[in-house]
C-alpha cells in the first residue's frame, strides 16, 4: 500500500515562485479589469503594467542565492536572479511606448499588456530552472504569447512575420523536446544537475557517447533557432522587418538573455562533462554567425534590417563567449548584454520616431537609408543620438558597447583563444561600415525630399525612453567595473 507523502509548504519554498506568480496574476488582473469595464484607457493599463513589474523586480531582488522550491524544479542562483533582473529592466523601459502614439492600435488593447505579463512570467521560469520539463513550459508560454503580440500589429507583413516566427519556434520546439526525450531516455531524469551526475558515471560507454553526441546535436539545433545562429538566422530579418520597431528591439534582447541563461545550462554541463566536439561546434557556430551576419549587413538598403543582421552578429559574440564555458566567459555574457540591451532597444526607439504606415521614401522597405538623408538637418538632436547608438553598437570608445567587446575578447584571450578574439576585432571592424554608413547618410547627405519636423513622432514618453537609452549608452563608461564586479560575484557564487 502507498504511503502518503507529507509536504509541508516551508518545504516547498514558495517564495521563489513569487516574481512569476506577480506577473501572472498581474496579466489576469487586467483581463479581469477589461471584463468589468471595456472603456478604461490605455494609459491605466501601462501604469499598472509598470506597477507589477517594479513589484516584480523588488520580488526578485529580495531572493536568496543558491536556493531551490517547488518540489526542487525551481533553481535560484546567480545567473537566475541576474537574468530576471535584466528581463524586468527591459520590460519596463520598453512598455511606456505603449503610449507614444495611437497609429499603433495594438497598444490599446488590455489583452496586449495581460499577454506581455505573460511573456515575462514564461521567459523567468525559463531562467529560473535546470528541469527540462518545466524550461519547455516556460519557453512556450513565452513564445506562443510573442507571436501573438506580433501579429497584433496588424499589417500584412506582420501577419506574415508572426507566421514565420510561429513556424521556426515550432520546429525549435519538437528538437527541444526530441532532444529532452534523449537525455530522459539516457539518464531517467529531467533534472540537470541530477543528469550531469548520471552521465559522469558513464561517460566509458562507446553507446552512451553516441546517444549524448544525438542529443546535444537536437538540443543545439533547437538553441540555434531560438538565438538566430548561423545557419538557423534566415527567419530573423523578415520577422524583425514585420513587427512592430520597439517589440523588435525588444525581442533582439529579452528572448536571448532566456535562450542564453538555458544554453549555459545545458551546454555548460556537456563541456564539463569532457564533450569538446559541443564546445568546437559552438565556436564554429559562432564565428560563421557574426561573420555571415556582418556580411549580409553590409548590403542591407534598410536599416532595421541592417539592425536585424547586426543583432545576429551579437548574439555570435555572445555564443564565442558561451564556449568558453568559464567564469569569466559567463560574466562577460551579461555585460555584453545589459549593455547591449539599452543601446539596442535605444535605436530600434529612433526608428519608431519616423514610422509611418505609408511607405514614403520607398515601395519595399519602411525604413531605407535614404529617409535618414540630411536627418541632421530635419532633427539635430535625433540624429546625433541615433549617431551615438551606431557608434555604441560598432564598439567605438568610450560608449557602452565597446566595454562588453573587450570583456568578450579578454575573456577569450585568458582562456587561451587568441584567434578567437582576432576573430571578434575583425568582425567588429567589418561591422562598423555598415553602422557609419547611416552616419554617413544622416550628417553629409542631403534630404532626398522635404520633410517637416511634424512627420515625425515626438510624443514625451518615446523621448523619455530615448533619453534613458541614451544616458546608459554614454554614461556605462562610469559604471562598467561595479557592474562587472556585482556580475562576477553572482555568477562565481553559483559554481559557473
Amino acid at each position: 500500500m502507498l504511503q502518503p507523502i507529507n509536504v509541508s509548504l516551508e518545504s516547498l519554498n514558495l517564495v521563489t515562485l513569487a516574481p512569476m506568480l506577480i506577473a501572472i496574476v498581474g496579466g489576469l488582473v487586467i483581463l479581469i479589469l477589461d471584463l468589468i469595464n471595456e472603456k478604461l484607457h490605455k494609459s491605466l493599463y501601462v501604469m499598472l503594467t509598470i506597477l507589477l513589474l517594479v513589484v516584480d523586480f523588488g520580488a526578485t531582488l529580495g531572493l536568496g542565492v543558491n536556493e531551490r522550491g517547488f518540489f526542487d524544479v525551481m533553481l535560484i542562483d546567480g545567473i537566475s536572479i541576474i537574468s530576471q533582473l535584466m528581463i524586468i529592466v527591459a520590460s519596463i523601459i520598453f512598455i511606456p511606448l505603449a503610449l507614444t502614439s495611437k497609429r499603433f492600435h495594438e497598444y490599446s488593447y488590455p489583452e496586449f499588456f495581460a499577454l506581455f505579463l505573460f511573456m515575462i512570467a514564461g521567459f523567468q521560469f525559463m531562467v529560473a530552472s535546470d528541469n527540462l520539463i518545466l524550461i519547455f513550459v516556460g519557453l512556450e508560454t513565452a513564445s506562443l504569447s510573442l507571436y501573438t503580440l506580433i501579429a497584433l500589429h496588424n499589417r500584412a507583413n506582420s501577419f506574415e512575420a508572426a507566421v514565420k516566427y510561429f513556424t521556426m519556434g515550432a520546429l525549435a520546439a519538437a528538437f527541444y523536446a526530441m532532444g529532452s526525450a534523449v537525455v530522459y531516455g539516457l539518464t531517467g531524469s529531467v533534472e540537470l544537475y541530477k543528469v550531469a551526475e548520471v552521465l559522469a558515471t558513464r561517460m566509458n560507454e562507446t553507446g552512451l557517447m553516441i546517444a549524448i553526441f544525438g542529443s546535444s546535436v537536437l538540443l543545439l539545433v533547437a538553441f540555434a533557432f531560438k538565438l538566430s545562429l548561423f545557419p538557423f538566422h534566415t527567419w530573423a530579418p523578415d520577422v524583425y522587418e514585420g513587427a512592430a520597431a520597439p517589440l523588435v528591439g525588444y525581442m533582439s534582447v529579452v528572448p536571448k538573455i532566456a535562450a542564453f541563461v538555458v544554453s549555459i545550462r545545458i551546454f555548460g554541463m556537456y563541456i564539463d562533462l569532457g564533450v569538446e566536439w559541443v564546445r568546437v561546434t559552438l565556436l564554429v557556430m559562432a564565428v560563421l554567425t557574426m561573420t555571415m551576419a556582418n556580411i549580409m549587413a553590409l548590403v542591407q538598403e534598410d536599416v532595421k534590417r541592417m539592425l536585424a543582421y547586426s543583432s545576429i552578429s551579437h548574439a555570435g559574440f555572445i555564443m564565442a563567449a558561451l564556449a568558453l564555458d568559464t567564469t569569466e566567459g559567463t560574466t562577460a555574457i551579461f555585460l555584453y548584454y545589459a549593455l547591449f540591451m539599452f543601446t539596442n532597444l535605444g535605436a530600434f526607439a529612433m526608428l519608431w520616431i519616423s514610422r509611418r504606415k505609408k511607405k514614403a521614401f520607398s515601395n519595399r522597405y519602411d525604413h531605407p537609408y535614404s529617409k535618414f538623408a540630411g536627418f541632421i538637418k530635419i532633427m539635430p538632436v535625433g540624429a546625433t543620438i541615433m549617431a551615438l547608438f551606431m557608434l555604441s553598437l560598432a564598439g567605438v570608445p568610450p560608449f557602452s558597447l565597446f566595454w562588453g567587446k573587450i570583456y568578450v575578447m579578454q575573456a577569450a584571450v585568458n582562456s587561451g583563444y587568441i584567434w578567437l578574439a582576432v576573430v571578434m576585432g575583425l568582425n567588429s571592424a567589418i561591422a562598423a561600415y555598415y553602422y557609419l554608413k547611416l552616419i554617413v547618410y544622416m550628417f553629409l547627405m542631403e534630404p532626398v525630399k522635404k520633410v517637416d519636423v511634424i512627420y515625425y513622432n515626438l510624443s514625451k514618453p518615446l523621448m523619455v525612453v530615448i533619453g534613458f537609452a541614451t544616458i546608459a549608452t554614454v554614461g556605462a563608461i562610469f559604471y562598467v567595473q561595479p557592474l562587472v564586479s556585482y556580475l562576477y560575484y553572482m555568477i562565481s557564487a553559483s559554481g559557473y
